[in-house]
């Protein structure tokens, strides 16, 4: 089915496999001669993430078709397993840690399903694809640094800002990730989200390891800490210019 927009010509809902499950997600397109590059952009932990299209837009009005998919348990792909945060939270406060990431690992399957889709579309240049995604988003985008997956670069705004100073056995993961990058990541975050402290260790371990990188730490958005987190779906008058002429770089 595809709808209208505004600014964008259109979107369009599609349905893809990973394994076993059939999953669904959103391709928005823009206007212009194919091929495009392209984003595969990762949503949060919200239970139901929509289209995606205000998170989207000004990714496509730069020219860049975005796919969203939905994950395994959240919006369109609900019916595909159970919501993450409901298997998170009924895990015992000793195991919780471990479960967090071992769900994270299995939704990073989705992940990769949705991108070896997204370069199967006869109108995206398949080598010209970012990754890009917030919160629990930017944690999947962070894990998928470390695969060779045929990207340019990739784009994590406020990685586990919820949840890092709780789970350590997610920080070392992630830290591990950033180690093996294979592609140079951008890390942003707001002055006010919830911690800045996975950002900036991250950061430090990408100058260690001397991977490309770009850290941003913008200053606060809004006044609380909610707002600092809803930065990368609000923010683009702010960030814009930084993260915008990165993927120019990387991807165009």
């Amino acid at each position: 089915m595809i709808f209208a927009q505004s600014t964008n010509p259109q979107f369009e809902e599609v349905t893809f496999s990973s394994g076993k499950l059939i999953l669904h997600g959103f391709i928005h397109k823009p206007e212009g001669n194919a091929p495009f590059p392209a984003i595969l952009m990762n949503h949060g932990s919200e239970q139901f993430p929509k289209s995606g299209r205000g998170i989207v837009e000004p990714y496509v009005n730069q020219g860049y078709v975005v796919f969203f998919p939905h994950r395994r348990g959240q919006g369109c792909s609900s019916s595909q397993s159970e919501y993450i945060m409901d298997s998170i939270n009924r895990e015992p406060a000793t195991t919780r840690d471990k479960k967090f990431v071992e769900l994270q690992e299995i939704h990073l399957e989705d992940t990769i399903a949705a991108l070896s889709y997204l370069k199967q579309l006869p109108y995206v240049n398949k080598n010209r694809i970012i990754m890009a995604g917030c919160s629990f988003g930017g944690i999947q985008t962070v894990l998928a640094t470390e695969k060779q997956l045929g990207i340019r670069a990739s784009v994590a705004f406020a990685p586990a800002a919820m949840a890092w100073c709780s789970l350590p056995l997610l920080r070392s993961r992630l830290i591990k990730a950033v180690r093996l990058a294979t592609v140079p990541i951008m890390l942003i975050q707001a002055e006010n989200d919830y911690d800045l402290t996975p950002t900036k260790i991250m950061a430090a371990e990408l100058e260690k390891a001397n991977k490309p990188h770009k850290l941003l730490i913008f200053p606060a958005f809004g006044t609380t800490y909610a707002d600092g987190h809803s930065f990368s779906v609000r923010g683009e008058q702010v960030w814009g210019n930084e993260v915008f002429s990165f993927l120019a770089r990387e991807a165009l």
